[in-house]
């Protein structure tokens, strides 16, 4: 093997020959270098050649403590020596049993039983299921609907994608999904002028209740991400519509499904999003930041409720029989009960407090540039949508690309930012600098000011 085939240009060719990349049209990379990474410490990336990125998006809102955490590389390397994995099914192990015991007591209350999977789609699809055989182990057949909000996003499997509403990710699947019944999305951005978006977010939920008053009969659970629409552009709403929604569904006889995957563990400022409404789902979906990063591992919390409806004799057949190979796997349980230890010894949320309001600061000029219709903000999560005209918020023609603008001007120039569409968005690893932080966002000014010119 030659020196340079362990270099970026070598080892980009190298991939580019087996390797097919998610989400991702590849054919782009004829003309968009692919980027090999070495090592990565703290909020950088480094590449083959000695360059660095800042990891402004967490390698898609995983990463909570930066790469290459010493405190978890050596929680993972004392497991290493212990246990790896094993089957889950009649056998267990005291990783999974003490992180059990942590989400129980830092979840929102109520929420005792936790099932493990190995990615946020697969939680999604444990709930789905879930909260479907719940119904049905309780004599009502009926209910087989799910009702979601639209522009939502819950994970790329059939029954996840099925629940999301974002054209891109669902339309050319949608011949092999189940039908859903789907509301407006509180969204605020579409709020009317002078509107508070608390008064938007109550005024949108009379569609939630009009749907749940037609069709709860049918119906096992609303699902949504709780304040802020990740894929769905970084769209977010008030805590409002999840005091109502916990309200109604409680009235109506249906489930609450919570997906915190992407928005959990101190993204919105909280621990988890659902704590800003004071309320408590049936189901909680969990991942992305549960392991800090590291490894893959999901879980759904939920109610002892729920699991007592599905415990009862062999014979009838009320069992979940829902499984995945690496349930529980000991190496990543390990590397998630040592990032909720991070959050307890680095008193996390109230240091988060203050990087967010360093965020806020360092984009507040963002607010009036003429291509930039709102810039928004819940907790960590950052965004900035880019539009053709600031008055009439007329967007560029998605054939444009100006965030692959943005995207390619960022790597340029030691930043990694992968705007949604036209929303360019920062949800950095909670170890940045304020430093950081204002190379992070003056980087991205410069890609706006290029991209939108021209």
């Amino acid at each position: 093997m030659t020196k340079t085939a362990h270099h970026n240009a070598g080892l980009a060719a190298r991939d580019l020959s087996v390797v097919w990349h998610p989400c991702t049209q590849m054919k782009d990379h004829e003309q968009l270098p692919m980027i090999p990474i070495r090592r990565g410490e703290g909020v950088w990336l480094e590449d083959f050649d000695g360059k660095r990125y800042l990891d402004a998006i967490s390698s898609w809102w995983v990463n909570l403590f930066g790469h290459c955490n010493p405190h978890i590389n050596a929680a993972l390397k004392t497991q290493l020596d212990t246990l790896e994995h094993a089957i889950f099914a009649g056998f267990t192990h005291e990783t999974a049993i003490e992180l059990s015991e942590q989400l129980g007591k830092l979840t929102p209350p109520g929420l005792e039983r936790c099932f493990y999977a190995d990615n946020g789609s697969s939680a999604v699809e444990v709930a789905l299921k879930m909260s479907f055989h719940y119904w049905l182990n309780q004599g009502q057949k009926q209910k087989t609907k799910f009702i979601t909000l639209e522009n939502s996003y819950h994970g790329e499997t059939l029954g996840a994608l099925a629940v999301g509403n974002v054209e891109l990710y669902r339309d050319t699947y949608g011949p092999l999904l189940m039908d859903t019944i789907q509301v407006p999305s509180p969204d605020c951005y579409r709020r009317e002028a002078g509107e508070s978006c608390a008064d938007y977010s109550e005024r949108l939920f009379r569609h939630m209740e009009q749907a749940l008053e037609r069709h709860s009969h049918e119906v096992c659970a609303v699902i949504v991400e709780p304040l802020v629409q990740c894929a769905g552009s970084m769209r977010m709403y008030d805590p409002v519509y999840l005091t109502l929604l916990r309200e109604a569904c409680d009235r109506h006889g249906v489930h609450l499904i919570a997906d915190e995957v992407a928005v959990g563990f101190g993204r919105t400022g909280t621990l988890f999003a659902c704590e800003q409404a004071a309320v408590s789902p049936d189901f909680l979906c969990l991942s992305k930041g549960l392991t800090g990063g590291y490894l893959p591992l999901s879980v759904v919390v939920t109610t002892d409720p729920v699991y007592q409806a599905f415990y009862d004799d062999y014979r009838n057949m009320t069992a979940f029989l829902h499984s995945h190979s690496y349930t529980g796997n000991a190496l990543a349980c390990r590397a998630a009960l040592a990032t909720l230890e991070l959050f307890e010894q680095n008193d996390t949320l109230a240091h988060n407090r203050t990087l967010a309001d360093s965020m806020a600061r360092a984009t507040q000029h963002f607010r009036d540039h003429p291509n930039v219709a709102e810039v928004r903000q819940t907790g960590m999560i950052l965004a900035v949508e880019l539009v053709q005209d600031r008055a009439s918020r007329q967007p560029f023609p998605w054939q444009e690309r100006r965030g692959l603008r943005v995207y390619r001007y960022g790597l340029a120039n030691g930043m990694l930012l992968r705007p949604l569409g036209n929303v360019v968005y920062f949800m950095p690893p909670y170890v940045i600098t304020e430093a950081e932080i204002a190379h992070m966002t003056r980087v991205a000014w410069e890609g706006i000011q290029l991209a939108v010119s021209g």
